[in-house]
């Protein structure tokens, strides 16, 4: 039987509705359980020292469901790793996650089409951000936004997802482009492990100042952007010659 406009509308809300009640619970018993344990490093420690490999598989999963939930922070997991894993593997591992999660998004977005990025951004936001609105400079646009410390880059996948991004390019940009925002969580992850809480706090610091300083630079960009979609050049013609 084939459904009408207005039924399709219809069962198009409930889907949504289903999907941000579902997105709801998911983040309650299982996103903050997960970030509770993270945040606990000496028994998240010594919980991934028992299970070796699949203890470091685990986490990736972690990471993957965060970055798909998108509304879970995921600056605890990234300290976590730090204090568990070391500065490096914790980085690589975050990474690994980050870029897997990314991929998933986009893939659904894909998919499933601009409703469901609606479920996290109102409509007028999404055709707001800079990438949106100038596709000659589209991977530019996207490495710059994801380089920038601050920005809500789990969000903002679901916006590259209705970009024309070829999914090799996009998952290039993820990994290389989130490499600053997540070595400085690790980095002070690790200097808990090792109590060197001195230097925690002044990387913590630093981070922060970074972060407020992207987000200053990132709405700079969209400003522009906004300005230049707005006022768009105007070319003058010579006059033809008889």
């Amino acid at each position: 039987m084939t459904m009408t406009d207005r039924q399709k509308k219809i069962w198009g809300i409930a889907a949504i509705i289903a999907l941000v009640v579902f997105t709801g619970l998911l983040c309650w018993f299982v996103g903050r359980p997960m970030i509770r344990f993270v945040s606990e490093p000496d028994e998240f420690r010594e919980w991934v020292d028992s299970h070796g490999i699949w203890g470091r598989v685990a986490f990736i999963g972690m990471v993957i469901f965060q970055i798909i939930v998108a509304i879970i922070p995921g600056e605890p997991l990234e300290i976590g790793a730090g204090y568990a894993f070391g500065a490096l593997e914790g980085t690589i591992l975050c990474l690994i996650g980050a870029v897997l999660g990314g991929a998933i998004v986009v893939l659904l977005v894909r998919r499933y089409g601009i409703r469901l990025v609606e479920v996290f951004f109102p409509r007028e936001k999404i055709m707001s951000l800079p990438f949106m609105q100038d596709n000659r400079r589209l991977e530019l646009l996207v490495f710059i936004v994801f380089l920038i410390p601050g920005t809500p880059k789990d969000l903002l996948c679901y916006a590259v997802g209705l970009t024309t991004l070829r999914m090799r390019d996009w998952l290039w940009i993820s990994l290389v482009a989130r490499i600053p925002s997540i070595i400085t969580s690790t980095i002070g992850g690790n200097a808990l492990g090792e109590q060197n809480y001195r230097f925690a706090v002044i990387v913590f610091a630093i981070t922060l100042l970074i972060s407020l300083c992207g987000i200053l630079v990132y709405r700079h960009i969209c400003r522009k952007e906004n300005s230049e979609q707005s006022n768009p050049p105007v070319t003058t013609e010579s006059p033809r010659k008889e």
